[in-house]
Parts: C-alpha cells; sequence; structure tokens
C-alpha cells in the first residue's frame, strides 16, 4: 500500500479558515474525541504527523486519512456506487495502472478528465496520468475499497454488450457465482449508459418465451436494440430492482421506483415500473435526464405567431392555463419552461406532480402518494393556504381537482395544469363533462394549448423528391406548391448521425385556442367541442394538422409525420 499523504507539508503555510485534520475525522465518526486527544499528546513525544500515528497504532485506516485530507483541501468526494461509467472511457487509463495508483476514469468534460482517487493528494499519480493522457485531470475522492469494486466491475467486463453477453457462464450465475453476478450487474450498466448517450427516453426490458427483448424508445418511437437469453430475465430484472430499492422478492404485483446515478458526469433520474404478464416481469425505466431538457418556449419550436399570444396569457395574474395532449407529448416539459419564467424572488410557485419529473430551485414541488391520501386534490387545497402566486397540478383527473383548480383561478392565483383531450376545443367541453358548471369554465379559463411532438428529418442524410399526386392531394396542396419548393423523406437505411432511422430530434407543433368572447358563448350554451372549434376556427385557430403542414413545408419534417401524428377534422 504506497503511503498516504498524511499532512500537508510544514513549509506549506496553512489556511486560517481550513479544518484541522483532527476535527474532520471526529466530524467523519472515524475517530472519537478520546482517540483524537491521545494520538495529540503521543505526537508531543514523537514528533511524528497525527496521520501517521492514527494509521501505526491502527485506529483507522490509511483511505479514511485520504479521505479526510480531501475533505479539508476541498476535493470532492463520490461513491462509485453512484456512477455508470462508459466503457469507452476505460480506454484512457489502462486496468494496470488503475490498480498500481488506486484510480478509477469516471468521464471526460472538454479537456478536463475526472478520476476518483483513493489518494487524490498523490500529485506523483496526477502528473502520470497528465503526461500520459494529455488531459488535464481533476482527482475526486473515494475509498480504495470502492475503487477495487470499480475495478473488477468495469475492466473486467469491458466491451460491448454481446461480449459480456458471451462471457456469462449461465450454470456459475444460477450458483451465485461472485464474477457472473458482477457481469450482470455491467451489463445493466452498459444498458444505461447507452441509452443515456443516445438520447433515450425510456428503456423496455419485454420477457418473451424464449427470450428477452430491449427495446429504446427514441424520437417517440420504439426500437428493438437487444435480445438477451431467457435465463438473465431475473437476474436483470432483481439488479434494476436493487438500484430502485424494490422489493426483488414480490413478482406477482407491480411495482414503481426511483434510480438516481452519475452516468458520462451528468446526475441522471431514472422512473422505474415492473409489472407482471404472462412471460415474466416487464421492465420500463423512464430516462429523466435534466441537462438534456430543452427549456425555453423559443426552443420547442413555437412559431411567432403562437409565442407572444402564449406568453401573454402566461403573464396574466390570475385564471387557469390549459396543455393539452397524448402522453409523451411534451406537455411537462412546456409547462416546465413557463414556470421557468414566471419562476421569480418576488412570487411563490408550488406544484403537485405525479411525479416530479425534475427538481427546480425556488420551487415548492409535492409528489403525489394516493396510497396516504396526499392526492392532486388533497395536495392543490392545501397550497390554497400556503399563500401561493402561481399553481402547476400535473393532471387535472376528476372533478374534485377541476373545481379546487377554478376556484384557485377565481382568488387570483395563476393555475397551470394538464388535461387527456385530442384537441384545445375540447378542453372546454371535456371540463363541462366532468361536472364543472359552464360559466365556471367560461370565467376562470385563459386558453387552450394543444400540441404533439413529431420528429425532424435527420438533416445529413435526408433526401430530396417529389411527392406524387396523390400525396399533394391528400395533404390538400392542389395548387399550392410554390415553384422551387423543396420536399424531404428520411432515408430508408438512415446514417450513423440518426442511428440508421432517418430521423433526428422532435420539434413541436402547437394548437393555441384563446377564450375569447364568442367561445365563452358557446361554453355557456354548453355546446359540443365541434361547434367550438368551428368559431375558433374562424377567429384564426390554426389546427395541429395546419401546423404540421407548416413544418413541413418548411423541410423540417416529413409527409409521413404529418399523417403519423395529427388527423383532418371534419366540421
Amino acid at each position: 500500500m504506497p503511503e498516504p499523504t498524511i499532512d500537508p507539508k510544514p513549509q506549506e503555510k496553512e489556511n486560517k479558515s481550513r479544518k484541522k485534520l483532527g476535527e474532520i475525522l471526529i466530524e467523519q465518526k472515524v475517530v472519537t474525541e478520546d482517540v483524537l486527544r491521545q494520538a495529540l499528546s503521543d505526537q508531543k513525544v514523537t514528533r511524528q504527523r497525527l496521520g501517521e500515528i492514527l494509521i501505526e497504532r491502527g485506529w483507522v485506516r490509511a483511505e479514511d486519512i485520504n479521505i479526510a485530507l480531501a475533505h479539508q483541501m476541498e476535493i470532492e468526494t463520490v461513491s462509485l456506487a453512484d456512477y455508470v461509467i462508459d466503457s469507452q472511457i476505460l480506454s484512457v487509463i489502462i486496468e494496470e495502472e488503475a490498480r498500481k495508483y488506486k484510480l478509477m476514469p469516471l468521464f471526460k468534460a472538454g479537456n478536463v478528465l475526472s478520476v476518483a482517487m483513493a489518494n487524490p493528494n498523490d500529485v506523483v499519480a496526477i502528473d502520470q496520468l497528465r503526461r500520459q493522457t494529455s488531459f488535464q485531470i481533476k482527482p475526486l475522492a473515494a475509498t480504495e475499497s470502492d475503487i477495487f469494486w470499480a475495478i473488477e466491475q468495469y475492466y473486467q467486463s469491458s466491451g460491448t454488450v454481446e461480449t459480456v453477453l458471451t462471457g456469462i457462464d449461465i450454470d456459475k450465475l444460477q450458483k451465485g457465482d461472485s464474477k457472473q453476478e458482477m457481469a450482470i450487474l455491467k451489463l445493466v450498466n452498459m444498458l444505461i449508459t447507452h441509452a443515456v448517450h443516445e438520447r433515450i427516453s425510456d428503456i423496455h426490458i419485454e420477457p418473451e418465451k424464449n427470450t428477452v427483448n430491449i427495446r429504446y424508445r427514441l424520437d417517440g418511437m420504439l426500437h428493438k436494440q437487444y435480445v438477451l437469453p431467457k435465463v438473465l430475465q431475473g437476474a436483470v430484472t432483481s439488479r434494476i430492482k436493487i438500484l430502485a430499492n424494490l422489493d426483488i422478492s414480490e413478482k406477482r404485483l407491480p411495482q414503481d421506483g426511483r434510480i438516481r446515478m452519475r452516468v458520462e458526469g451528468r446526475e441522471i433520474d431514472f422512473r422505474v415500473s415492473t409489472c407482471p404478464t404472462v412471460s415474466g416481469e416487464n421492465t420500463v425505466l423512464r430516462v429523466l435526464d435534466k441537462t438534456g431538457l430543452t427549456l425555453g418556449l423559443e426552443g420547442l419550436g413555437f412559431p411567432g405567431r403562437d409565442l407572444e399570444r402564449f406568453k401573454k396569457m402566461f403573464t396574466s395574474p390570475y385564471g387557469i392555463i390549459l396543455v393539452t395532449g397524448p402522453t409523451g407529448s411534451g406537455k411537462t416539459t412546456t409547462l416546465y419552461s413557463v414556470l421557468q419564467q414566471l419562476n421569480k424572488e418576488d412570487v411563490n410557485v408550488m406544484t403537485v406532480e405525479d411525479p416530479v419529473e425534475y427538481q427546480f430551485h425556488g420551487m415548492r414541488q409535492v409528489n403525489v402518494n394516493s396510497s396516504i391520501g396526499l392526492t392532486f386534490a388533497a395536495a392543490l387545497r392545501s397550497f390554497l393556504r400556503q399563500d401561493p402566486d402561481i399553481v402547476m397540478v400535473g393532471e387535472i383527473r376528476d372533478l374534485e381537482t377541476a373545481e379546487i383548480a377554478v376556484q384557485a383561478a377565481l382568488t387570483g392565483h395563476l393555475v397551470l395544469s394538464t388535461l387527456h383531450t385530442n384537441d384545445a376545443p375540447s378542453a372546454f367541453s371535456r371540463l363541462v363533462e366532468m361536472g364543472v358548471e359552464p360559466f365556471l369554465v367560461s370565467s376562470s379559463l385563459l386558453g387552450v394549448l394543444a400540441q404533439r411532438l413529431v420528429r425532424k428529418v435527420c438533416d445529413k442524410c435526408h433526401e430530396e423528391y417529389s411527392p406524387d399526386e396523390t400525396m399533394i392531394k391528400a395533404l390538400h396542396l392542389e395548387g399550392k406548391v410554390a415553384p422551387g419548393q423543396k420536399f424531404f423523406r428520411a432515408k430508408i437505411k438512415g446514417c450513423p448521425v440518426c442511428n440508421g432511422t432517418g430521423y433526428k430530434g422532435r420539434v413541436g407543433i402547437y394548437e393555441l385556442l384563446d377564450n375569447t368572447p364568442g367561445i365563452q358563448t358557446l361554453v355557456l350554451k354548453r355546446s359540443p367541442a365541434n361547434e367550438i372549434r368551428a368559431k375558433a376556427l374562424t377567429e384564426g385557430l390554426v389546427s395541429l394538422r395546419d401546423a404540421a403542414m407548416d413544418k413541413f413545408l418548411a423541410g423540417l419534417i416529413t409527409a409521413e409525420e404529418v399523417f403519423r401524428v395529427t388527423q383532418e377534422v371534419e366540421i
């Protein structure tokens, strides 16, 4: 074991504001005050450094001293169990050197390589890494046991998912062999790392009769990524349950949990759901990457004609704004973008969500917990006694929640929420159908935003083409195609940039409906959604289909996306 850096060199002037080593060891509960007092007494006789005395007498381990010194030098301490390390980073530092210097490469950001070290004060090792890699080295403190655990986990089974699968011995795994269990841990980590790297929104682990399919949802579409042997189903599911603090013995009932890990240097949350099926437990992980969250209405694809109207709507002092659309249509992102603009020191913003997907500074965010009676309605009722200015309700699901939201809006609060309707006009009818009085709907609702997410055609491999007459007719473009108009479609086999899909990224399309006097009159009459839509169109409503067509004519999306995501509505 290399000698740890016990104390700063005598000639170095210690910062007066820096805590002493003994104080830190007591705070970290490594030594007691009696032990420290004895060590300090011995120091007066031996003239040794405090750390040397504590180690020689067996009162602390060398790594305890290193961690304490890292704290003293204000070096960040990390737990490697919270990290998922990309296998590509392992090529930067070979296993032999990782073992020699007791360190583990974690991630690279620009020209800086973050490395977990058992002795982050080892300047010899840091200089060697700097020369070898040509990167600036950022040392982080970790325990020696953590370091060697990570080395065994990652270096011993580095490579691709396929190579990890090839190296798994089923018989030894079923007998509880630790190396095989480590391979399962590596396999799950690789599935997670790949998903985060490729901007995957959901990981599906789906048992079949003889196999287990791994499917990733990219840009709203599911793609089969890997096929695992059926015998690995239980081990993979159990590993994910352990990470999410779920009951691995319970396989008959659905379970929900959450994982927080550091992947590629970023803190990522995963929402975990298991569900028993006839073929075994189905597991889905929703990837919640706050760093990849595009906030800001300007970046969500709002056309200029709607952006200013929407901003005027949500800067009103009170009233309800609803965002509608199916699951996965970007409603939460839109609401968070609005809240980000409204969240200031002079306002009190409170949200109730199921669950809270992203946490933001300055907002009071509450998780729904129906098992103890903390429903949307209960939380919203409590909010009204918390002096809020702005309230966000994850979803209006029932009459009670709707009525409290209306009450909040009418008593001077701005309320933001979502509703599951296909379009904006249907939101008015849905609230009335729930049982909210029409006069309350017409007086409290500021407006409704319906939205969808459509896949953008990959700008690296898209193909220019001329649509045939059938396509022109289906899109109602007869006589409307301008000279020189370019049409693009996705390349069948795609390219490496778009992972062979022909599409890269998504953009929003929007249908924004203001609660005008004309709309209010129809709501008071309990008019159906189609009549409200007809009136809105005469007042300038741009439908979801027309919004998609604008993106199509701009060359951002394909005709197939227009038909997949929107439909013509008969008036």
